[in-house]
């Protein structure tokens, strides 16, 4: 039997912003949390825990994210991806407190399907996505417009990755899009080629790259990239009438930083290796892998893996290192030598999520988010889009 031990990535000069202490002005929203803190030296910090998650009882229902730290992960009452979570949420009406240990749309998504008398929290509204950012709906109503001069917003389709803002997902809901995961990524372009010709992705360009050349059968030349720091995107006119796909220039931030040379390295030092990468990665990571899935198949791979074999996995190192303890018969390992943690989802540690939970025993519900409601409208009508496509209905994951 093969005794598997994880080898941290080494630490790089960005290794503390990348756990989350510091800032990136550029990835982060720039929301410096309201009150004090406890120390994250508190070595009473487990246990104020424990004891304010007691005093609640089932009022509060703690949601963790794949990519959330263990200390984190220890207080989740579910864990999962995005929207395994919100749905979580929303089949606990009578919880009263829903704490997202996620990022902002995460907790977007929990408001828009929980009832109006529950209240999502954000325990560190600092704790952003960068992808969804790169996405502002003003970016995206002028990109519109330019779509509408070019003559073909009445045969483009918009569809959004589950990883956008709520405004953004409302404007797909609005001009009869609809929202996907990168598991259901296919059927939604699927569908959206059924109702129009062409199809505007928000906003993960390498997802609706990978999804629209490796699962549709289009070619790379089908796709063009709409740059919003660009006029026209960077576009002609000519490129958007010829163009099937539309992509909106985002990717994030974590995955975006796997390469081609890092997918040869790992072959060359593990023998035999499967390496095994997320749809958010690039074209090139996607092409040079062996597998490709959502972090629900990512993990379902790995519990069916055989004993004995190896593995690369090119997503968040947190959902790594978890699967390599998890799962010791088998040699796994991180596919990028250097740290790679999702920065603005590590800013959420147990420091906040006592000082979220105690302030609930006190009476004080802090970082609520709240959805506006035409937004949460409209948003919530491109989620009902994607859960009635065939196929998606049951337990679509992202």
């Amino acid at each position: 039997m093969t005794t598997n031990h994880f080898v941290e990535p080494a630490p790089t000069p960005l290794a503390l912003l990348l756990l989350g202490r510091g800032a990136d002005p550029d990835s982060e929203r720039g929301v410096e949390c309201p009150g004090d803190l406890p120390a994250a030296s508190d070595p009473g910090l487990v246990e104020r825990a424990r004891a304010a998650k007691a005093k609640l009882g089932e009022r509060v229902f703690i949601l963790g994210h794949h990519y959330q730290r263990d200390e984190v992960i220890a207080f989740a009452d579910v864990t999962g991806d995005s929207f395994k979570l919100a749905r979580d949420a929303a089949a606990r009406p009578d919880a009263e407190f829903i704490v997202f240990c996620g990022v902002h749309f995460m907790a977007e998504s929990a408001d828009i399907l929980t009832d109006s008398s529950q209240a999502v929290i954000l325990p560190d509204l600092a704790a952003g996505c960068s992808m969804a950012d790169m996405a502002a709906i003003a970016q995206v109503e002028d990109a519109w417009d330019v779509l509408a001069d070019a003559g073909i917003t009445d045969v483009t389709i918009p569809i959004t990755y589950m990883n956008s803002t709520a405004a953004i997902k409302a404007f797909t809901g609005r001009n009869n899009g609809a929202v996907c995961t990168s598991s259901n990524a296919q059927r939604a372009l699927e569908w959206a080629f059924e109702q129009g010709q062409k199809v505007f992705f928000l906003p993960d360009q390498h997802l609706g790259r990978n999804t629209a050349v490796l699962e549709l059968g289009l070619a790379l030349d089908d796709c063009v990239v709409f740059d919003p720091h660009k006029p026209g995107g960077g576009l002609t006119t000519e490129q958007l009438r010829a163009a099937r796909v539309i992509l909106w220039k985002g990717h994030c931030s974590v995955h975006g930083r796997f390469t081609a040379k890092t997918v040869a390295q790992v072959r060359e030092r593990v023998p035999g290796v499967n390496v095994l990468v997320h749809p958010e990665c690039t074209h090139e990571v996607v092409l040079a892998a062996d597998l490709v899935g959502s972090t629900e198949f990512i993990i379902k791979t790995i519990e069916a893996a055989p004993t004995g074999s190896a593995w690369a996995i090119g997503t968040e190192l947190n959902l790594v290192k978890r699967l390599a303890l998890a799962h010791p018969d088998k040699s796994i390992t991180f596919l990028d030598q250097t740290v790679c943690f999702c920065s603005t989802m590590n800013r959420i540690d147990l420091p906040h999520l006592v000082w979220s939970l105690e302030s609930l025993v006190e009476g004080r519900i802090v970082n609520r988010i709240v959805v506006d409601p035409d937004v949460a409208h409209w948003a919530k009508v491109a989620l009902d889009r994607m859960l009635a496509l065939p196929g998606v209905a049951v337990a679509p994951k992202d």
